[in-house]
C-alpha cells in the first residue's frame, strides 16, 4: 500500500489509529494497574523480608513504568499466512496478525496482547522474513509516524506493506522501504535513538546471541554496532530477567559525554535501572582520586599487560618462610605447630593461587586445624568457641601476620614504586631498565596515605586489588569502544566477568589511545574471552557513500587489518575547500547549515578548539559544547567526538587533527565518520591523505 492508494490508504490509516488509541487506553490501564499494585502491596502477609522484597519490585516496576518516554506504541505489523503453503510454516501463528512495538501491551495480563514487545519469539519474523523466507508471513507492515511524535494517533502519517508469501527476492531493506529508508536517514538533534524499528538482519542475530555466548563487533562506520550492543542488552534482560538481573548487566562506554548520548536508548525500550558508566568511574568506586598525571612513556608501561607479573611478584613478595613454631597455651597445656609443618602450610596455599586474602585466611585456618587435631586425639570434639579463641591467641596471629601479613593494594604499590631495587626485584625480566625508570617515583611520596595517584595507577591499584579478593561480577557487560582498551584496562573487565559473558564492540580503525587493539584476538584474550566470535559490520545505513569513500582513503594509511565499509545510502553531500582562513570559513560553513534540517558538530584539533568556538562566539553563531545533547550547533574537540553522530559535520584542519597525537590519523579517521548526512572538510594546509 502506497500514498497513490490514497483512498485504500487513508482507511488503512483510519483503522490503524484508532488500534492505536485503543492501546494508549490499555497502556494507561497498565501504568495504573502498577501504581495499584503497589498500595495493595503495602498490605500484603508476608514475612517482613519478603514483603520488603515484593514491595521493592512493585515499586520498581510502577517506577519503570511511569518514566516509559512518550513515543509510537508500535512501529510494525506482521499477517501470517491463513492458507497456501506459507500457512504450515506459520504453525499457531496461522492465520493471526501482531503488531510489534517497543513495550507489550495487554488489557489484561492473561489477555492476548494488543501489541507485541519486539524482543519476543514471534516478532523476529519482522526482522528476518523475506521473500526467499518468508517464515509464515503473508504481509509484513511498517507505520510511518511524524518526526518526533510524541505518540498521538494523528501522527501515524503512512504505512507500508510488503508481500512475502509467494513474492520476489529481497531488496536490501533501505532501497525497498522509504518509510525504513527515511527512518534510518531523519535528521537528529539530541541523544541517540533506539532502532527497534530498523533492526536488519545481520544486526538481528547478534541482537538474540545467547546469554552464555560471549561476542565481538567489528564494525565501521555507521553500521549501528553500538545500537547492537545496546539493544542486546535489553533483549537478555527481557528474555533472562531473573539471570541477568540478579547478576546484574553494565554497559561500559569510552567517556561521560558519549554515556549521556546513549543513556536514553534503553529507557526508551523500556528497561531502566541498567548500569551506565566508563571503565574508569568502576575502579573509582573503590579508588582514591586522580590527583597525579603520567607521561606517554609511563602510561606505556603501566598499561602494559606485562605489568600484571610485575604487581603479582610485588604482593607475594610480602609472603615469607615462617621464622618460629606456634606454641599455644590452652590452660595447663600448650599446643605446638612445628615449624616444618607451618613451612609446608604455606607452600601448599601458594600452590593453590586462591587470592591472596583468601589465601591469608587458609593459613591461619590450617594452622588452627593442626592444634585442633591434637585437641581431639586428646580429649574428643571441640566446640566452635574453642577454635575462635586458638585462632585469635596471640602467637597464631604473629605467625599469619610475619608469614601472610595483611596488605592494602596503595601500600603495595607505593612500595614498588618508592624503591628501585624492590621494583628492579618484581620487573626483573619483564621490565627492562629505562621502563623501570619511566614508572619510578623521583620524589616518593612519605607514605601511601600520601601518594598522588594517576589514572594509570588506579588500574595497577584495581589489579592489586583483584589479587586480594576477587570483587564482585555481573552476569553480562557490554563493552563500547573497546579497541581503545588497553591490556591492563582488559583485565579490570575480565575479572568482573569471570562467571559472564561479554558483548565487546569497537572497531581496530578507530583506535587512538597510544596502546589501542591492532587485532582482536590479543584483545579477547586479556577480557578474558579469547574463544568469543568475532563478527564483522561492514554495511553501513547512516553514513553516506560520499563520507564512506573518504574515510576509506584515511584508511588505507592506517595500520589495521580492517576491511573498507560499504554504504547502502547514496544521498548525502561531501564538500572539501581550501580557504585562507579556516575560522572563517567554519562560520559560513555553519551558516549554510543551518538552513538545512539536523544538528551541526564543528570538529577541530583540541589545540585550536578554543580559538574557533570564540571565532564564532564572535560572529554571533550561538553553539555548545558536546554535552548539551540538545543544542543546534556543537562545538567540540576531536578526542571526544567518537562515538557521536551529527548531521552535518564540519572538520576543521585535517592536518592539525592528523598531527596532534601519536595515533592522529586515527582520529582523523574517526572525525570524518561522524556525520551522517553532510560534511564540509576546510583545509588551509595539505590533506593528510593526499601526502
Amino acid at each position: 500500500m502506497t500514498p497513490s492508494d490514497s483512498g485504500p490508504l487513508e482507511a488503512a490509516l483510519a483503522v490503524e489509529r484508532r488500534y492505536h488509541d485503543t492501546c494508549r487506553t490499555a497502556l494507561t490501564g497498565m501504568v495504573d494497574g502498577a501504581e495499584e499494585q503497589v498500595v495493595r502491596g503495602a498490605d500484603v502477609s508476608a514475612s517482613g523480608a519478603d514483603a520488603e522484597v515484593l514491595g521493592y519490585q512493585f515499586r520498581s516496576h510502577a517506577k519503570a513504568m511511569r518514566e516509559l518516554p512518550e513515543a509510537p506504541l508500535f512501529f510494525g505489523r506482521l499477517d501470517f499466512a491463513a492458507d497456501g503453503d506459507e500457512a504450515a510454516a506459520a504453525g499457531d501463528h496461522r492465520g493471526q496478525s501482531y503488531h510489534i512495538g517497543r513495550l507489550r501491551i495487554t488489557e489484561h495480563p492473561s489477555a492476548p496482547p494488543l501489541v507485541v514487545d519486539w524482543r519476543a519469539p514471534v516478532s523476529r519474523a519482522f526482522y528476518q522474513a523475506g521473500a526467499r523466507d518468508p517464515q509464515g508471513v503473508a504481509v509484513r507492515r511498517r507505520f510511518g509516524w511524524a518526526p518526533g511524535s510524541k505518540g498521538e494517533s494523528a501522527d501515524l502519517t503512512g504505512l507500508e506493506d510488503e508481500p512475502l508469501a509467494g513474492g520476489t527476492p529481497n531488496t536490501p531493506p533501505s532501497q525497498g522501504s522509504r518509510i525504513l529508508a527515511g527512518e534510518i536517514e531523519r535528521p537528529r538533534v539530541g541523544p541517540m535513538r533506539d532502532i527497534a524499528a530498523t533492526i536488519q538482519p545481520e544486526q538481528d542475530d547478534l541482537v538474540r546471541g545467547e546469554l552464555t555466548a560471549s561476542v565481538c563487533v567489528q564494525g565501521a562506520p555507521g553500521t549501528g554496532k553500538t545500537a547492537v550492543g545496546l539493544h542486546r542488552a535489553a533483549y537478555l534482560l527481557y528474555t533472562h530477567p531473573q539471570r541477568v538481573q540478579r547478576a546484574g548487566l553494565l554497559i561500559l562506554g569510552p567517556n561521560r559525554t558519549f554515556l549521556r548520548y546513549i543513556a536514553e536508548v534503553l529507557p526508551s525500550l523500556g528497561e531502566t535501572g541498567v548500569r551506565q558508566s566508563t571503565v574508569a568511574d568502576e575502579i573509582a568506586r573503590s579508588a582514591a582520586p586522580v590527583r597525579a598525571r603520567d607521561d606517554e612513556a609511563a602510561a606505556r608501561v603501566k598499561h602494559d599487560a606485562r605489568m600484571a607479573a610485575v604487581l603479582r611478584r610485588a604482593l607475594y613478595s610480602r609472603v615469607a618462610a615462617p621464622t618460629d613454631s606456634i606454641a599455644v597455651p590452652d590452660g595447663s597445656y600448650t599446643w605446638r605447630v612445628a615449624l616444618d609443618d607451618l613451612e609446608r602450610i604455606i607452600a601448599d596455599v601458594r600452590a593453590e593461587e586462591p587470592p591472596y586474602a583468601v589465601g591469608r585466611e587458609r593459613v591461619r585456618t590450617r594452622a588452627v586445624r593442626h592444634i585442633q587435631d591434637q585437641a581431639e586425639r586428646r580429649a574428643g570434639a571441640v566446640n566452635n568457641v574453642w577454635l575462635q579463641k586458638i585462632s585469635r591467641a596471640r602467637s597464631v596471629s604473629a605467625f599469619v601476620d610475619q608469614a601472610w601479613p595483611k596488605v592494602k593494594p596503595e601500600e603495595v604499590l607505593a612500595a614498588l614504586l618508592a624503591d628501585p631495587d624492590a621494583l628492579a626485584a618484581a620487573a626483573d625480566g619483564v621490565l627492562d631498565a629505562a621502563e623501570q625508570r619511566a614508572i619510578g617515583w623521583a620524589k616518593p611520596p612519605r607514605s601511601y596515605k600520601s601518594a598522588k595517584w594517576s589514572a594509570a595507577d588506579l588500574v595497577l591499584l584495581d589489579e592489586i586489588a583483584g589479587l586480594l579478593e576477587r570483587p564482585e561480577g555481573y552476569g553480562h557487560i557490554v563493552v563500547d569502544e573497546a579497541q581503545d582498551l588497553s591490556p591492563m584496562e582488559a583485565r579490570v573487565i575480565a575479572r568482573r566477568a569471570g562467571f559472564g559473558s561479554l558483548t565487546v564492540l569497537g572497531d581496530l580503525a578507530q583506535g587512538t589511545t597510544p596502546w589501542a587493539a591492532r587485532g582482536w584476538p590479543e584483545l579477547l584474550a586479556h577480557l578474558g574471552k579469547p574463544d568469543a566470535s568475532v563478527t564483522p559490520l561492514t554495511v553501513g545505513f547512516r553514513v553516506p557513500k560520499a563520507v564512506v569513500g573518504l574515510a576509506n582513503r584515511v584508511l588505507a594509511s592506517l595500520d589495521v587489518d580492517v576491511p573498507p565499509a560499504r554504504s547502502l545510502r547514496t544521498d548525502g553531500e561531501l564538500r572539501i575547500r581550501e580557504v585562507r582562513d579556516v575560522g572563517v570559513a567554519a562560520v559560513d560553513a555553519v551558516r549554510a547549515a543551518l538552513s538545512r534540517e539536523g544538528s551541526v558538530g564543528v570538529i577541530a584539533s583540541d589545540a585550536d578548539i578554543d580559538c574557533l568556538r570564540e571565532t564564532l562566539a564572535v560572529a554571533g553563531v550561538e553553539c555548545a559544547g558536546p554535552d548539551d545533547l540538545g543544542a543546534r550547533v556543537t562545538v567540540l574537540p576531536a578526542s571526544v567526538a567518537k562515538g557521536l553522530e551529527y548531521d552535518h559535520v564540519v572538520a576543521v584542519e585535517p592536518a592539525a587533527i592528523a598531527e596532534a597525537e601519536s595515533r592522529g590519523r586515527h582520529r582523523l579517521y574517526v572525525v570524518l565518520t561522524r556525520a551522517v548526512s553532510r560534511l564540509d572538510v576546510l583545509h588551509s594546509r595539505p590533506l593528510p591523505w593526499e601526502a
